[in-house]
């Protein structure tokens, strides 16, 4: 096989939560251009138009779902509804998340179990069902996982956000965890960590902190709108077929500063 043909997508169905804005919606715009049928999927139905719109003007062919992870009974009907559209699905990204920020001591019970609900628990019930619906009895699919490189480590100082960096270090061990149990059907299980990149999540931690985090990366720079294309094509693409389990940071080198 011809290394480019490693990195084919054409005709896949990937199926990209929280993709109606930020590093979804960059993410769903990488796979796209490399000829994947996409669904998009999020709470705000102006927002996905906003997304299935520019991705319309790329060329891409985008379905657009409304829809609330954290209402866990709509799951199944979610992916009933991208099965009757294209029937089966490739590639999952699990991308839709949420933080919070307070002291530990203080922090809201309904924060901790809104970010745990969408960051840990949603993703695998949405992973579970497209395994028994597709993946699984195809004995072919790509799970990709966007953790964080908060759950590599601790909190720096004045970030106060302990319950994002908790979820995002299970959804580590849950992609550990998943490509250990599901790899004898042939599904790649991974994660990406990205670093920090603007986003609307990430605004008003940046606006505090931005030039302390900047000169803390070894490339001292933010993430940007294209840097997380190439890792999620490849851990989509044949050419990651024999890569499982593994998380990949996209941060600048900041996890190793």
């Amino acid at each position: 096989m011809h290394v480019k043909d490693l990195f084919q997508l054409e005709g896949k169905v990937a199926l990209i939560t929280g993709a109606s804005r930020g590093l979804g919606l960059q993410m769903a715009e990488a796979l796209g251009e490399m000829g994947c049928r996409v669904v998009i999927t999020a709470r705000k139905a102006d927002e996905l138009a906003e997304a299935s719109a520019h991705l319309q003007a790329r060329g891409i062919e985008v379905q657009t779902i409304v829809n609330d992870l954290t209402q866990f009974d709509r799951i199944p009907e979610l992916v009933g509804n991208v099965l009757d559209i294209h029937g089966h699905i490739d590639i999952l990204v699990n991308n839709a998340g949420a933080t919070w920020g307070a002291p530990a001591e203080d922090y809201p019970d309904d924060a901790w179990h809104k970010v745990m609900n969408l960051n840990v628990n949603a993703p695998f019930f949405l992973a579970r069902e497209i395994g028994k619906r597709s993946m699984i009895p195809r004995r072919s699919g790509k799970i990709i996982n966007i953790a964080s490189i908060a759950g590599l480590k601790g909190m720096p100082q004045g970030m106060n956000t302990i319950a994002y960096n908790t979820s995002k270090a299970a959804s580590i061990n849950f992609t550990r965890s998943l490509a250990s149990e599901w790899g004898r059907h042939n599904i790649n299980v991974n994660a990406i960590c990205p670093g920090f990149f603007p986003s609307k999540m990430s605004a008003g931690l940046l606006a505090r902190m931005e030039d302390a985090i900047v000169a803390q990366a070894p490339l001292h720079r933010l993430g940007g709108e294209e840097d997380l294309k190439g890792v999620v094509v490849f851990l989509a693409s044949e050419a990651s077929r024999h890569i499982t389990g593994q998380y990949l940071a996209v941060d600048g080198g900041a996890s190793i500063a």
